[in-house]
């Protein structure tokens, strides 16, 4: 029986996407960037999801555009830890410079892009995003 999707706050993800966009030079407001864990999806395929506050619920509460990086823990949780940071990547990669509620999409965030990032995450340089 499917009790439905159950959703926890998780600091270390967010302690791990902070060093990541630290080490990629990145410049996201990390305030406005939450990371949740979430436990009982059917997906299978599915490892991680960015969802953006709509513009109407910006205006309706009055606040700025919010982030949340999903991780999908039944298929997350098998990564290898290089997996797991490549998702994370995929997933900050999403959020434009601009911060302004809206997506890169997948023609911009793709395996060669996340390739590439990795790299520099790996080796810690100073890059611009």
């Amino acid at each position: 029986m499917n009790m439905g999707i159950k959703y926890y706050k998780d600091q270390e993800l967010e302690r791990k996407v902070i060093d990541i966009a630290n080490r990629l030079g990145m410049k996201h407001d990390m305030k406005r960037i939450t990371c949740i864990r979430s436990y009982g999806s059917s997906s299978k395929r599915v490892l991680a999801r960015c969802h953006a506050l709509p513009r109407v619920m910006q205006l309706a509460l009055d606040v700025k555009p919010h982030y949340v990086i999903e991780i999908i823990s039944e298929n997350f949780d098998k990564l290898s830890e290089e997996e797991k940071t490549k998702t994370l990547i995929h997933e900050l990669m999403h959020i434009p410079k601009s911060f302004g509620g809206g997506f890169k999409f997948h023609n911009v965030v793709n395996k060669k892009s996340v390739d590439e990032m990795y790299k520099k995450y790996i080796n810690n340089s100073n890059i611009k995003f």
